[in-house]
């Protein structure tokens, strides 16, 4: 399966929106190279004012487009006032350092509230929030970069103002681009790994899940296209996602138990927006019927998300009664390799695979999959690297 970085496919989209719209912001906490959205110094310049040019700086000017600057208040502030200017932009942060700004948020939040009661004022364009270096890859940084509390914090706050993305791959990022330039009065946070990942849908398919909020992935359902039109109507076991790092997990979570309970029906959905209490975006919500389609009533549901569990569980508990076996981020790690960062947290392949193990009573694999999370964390702990392919 090909593999390509969300990250760098989103820094050519952001360099192409600059070339033909002058008034397109990018505001970064002096972080562009390090999220991998380096393409737009291809377009655009620095801003840069005052202090002399030296022979080793980046391309600069007064007036560029580009605002680097390590405070995420101060950038947020200088995007709004862009903002309101009507120049559309989006700000890009380390996951862990956009709770920083929260309160900044939530105040805008409420002006977009109110405004919409003014019957003079216009739309304004959204914020775009880019939100990176997330807390499933702390190879380097450690525990201080772990937080995903800004996805729990925008979906509790009742509201319809807020969208909050989870691409899968490279076309499920130009889906979620090609809205976030063109959508007004809301917040869009959007949530992806910078790493290489596995390139899973097509540009048909991302539009379409765009759409409804969450798809089936055929090409890992038993019996499934991704449309809804499917006559399948049982499943022992329903795997969803939200997120890239914990999407991957799911899906080989589905390869090992059908290596070893071949009989069981699955059915895998990706998720890829959440808003207050629903799936999909705030303008349109996933309804009850569409859900019923995809979750089949009655069928127990292992979730993966990539924040914490309880966030996707409560969402989920709005549409269905099943059990549901939640899965996500729970404080947990540091310094560590992927798959032991997962484990660590009860959210890897293995993980979800002790579900269905669990579930069906099958002790011997329960045993099987807890050895082999033992077996990994000895070998990660001994030799700095995991033992199975991540």
């Amino acid at each position: 399966m090909t593999k390509k970085s969300s990250a760098k496919t989103l820094g050519e989209l952001i360099k192409n929106e600059m070339r033909i719209n002058e008034k397109f912001y990018l505001f970064s906490p002096d972080e562009t190279t390090s999220n991998k959205l380096d393409a737009v110094y291809e377009t655009e310049s620095r801003a840069w004012s005052n202090l002399d040019i030296k022979s080793w700086d980046m391309k600069e000017k007064d007036g560029g487009r580009i605002v680097e600057l390590l405070s995420e208040n101060t950038l947020f502030a200088c995007m709004l006032g862009a903002i309101l200017a009507k120049n559309k932009a989006m700000m890009t942060s380390y996951e862990s350092f956009f709770s920083i700004i929260t309160s900044q948020i939530i105040q805008h939040l409420k002006f977009l509230e109110q405004s919409e009661k003014v019957s003079w004022r216009e739309k304004y364009p959204a914020v775009n929030l880019l939100s990176t270096s997330t807390c499933w890859r702390q190879d380097h940084n450690g525990f201080s970069h772990q937080s995903p509390v800004l996805i729990s914090t925008l979906l509790d706050r009742p509201g319809k103002n807020v969208n909050c993305f989870f691409p899968v791959d490279s076309e499920s990022m130009k889906a979620v681009f090609d809205y976030m330039v063109h959508s007004e009065n809301v917040v869009n946070l959007v949530t992806f790994n910078k790493t290489d990942e596995p390139q899973y849908i097509d540009g048909d398919h991302a539009y379409y899940q765009f759409d409804f909020g969450a798809s089936i992935f055929g090409f890992a359902s038993d019996g499934d296209t991704f449309y809804l039109e499917s006559d399948q109507n049982h499943f022992d076991f329903i795997f969803t996602a939200a997120g890239d790092i914990a999407t991957r997990e799911s899906l080989e979570a589905m390869k090992i138990v059908r290596s070893d309970m071949p009989e069981l029906k699955l059915r895998f959905i990706n998720i890829l927006s959440l808003t207050h209490e629903k799936i999909g975006t705030c303008s349109r919500v996933m309804s009850q019927e569409t859900f019923d389609k995809l979750y089949i009533k009655g069928t127990p549901i292992i979730s993966n998300f990539h924040g914490y569990k309880d966030t996707l569980k409560h969402i989920l508990k709005n549409y269905t009664n099943a059990e549901i076996f939640a899965h996500g981020f729970e404080e947990q790690g540091s310094t560590t390799t992927p798959l032991e960062m997962l484990t660590l947290n009860h959210a890897s392949r293995f993980d979800l695979a002790l579900d269905v193990a669990r579930k069906m009573n099958r002790t011997d694999l329960v045993e099987k999959y807890e050895n082999l999370i033992l077996q990994n964390r000895e070998h990660a702990h001994a030799l700095g690297v995991d033992l199975f392919e991540v």
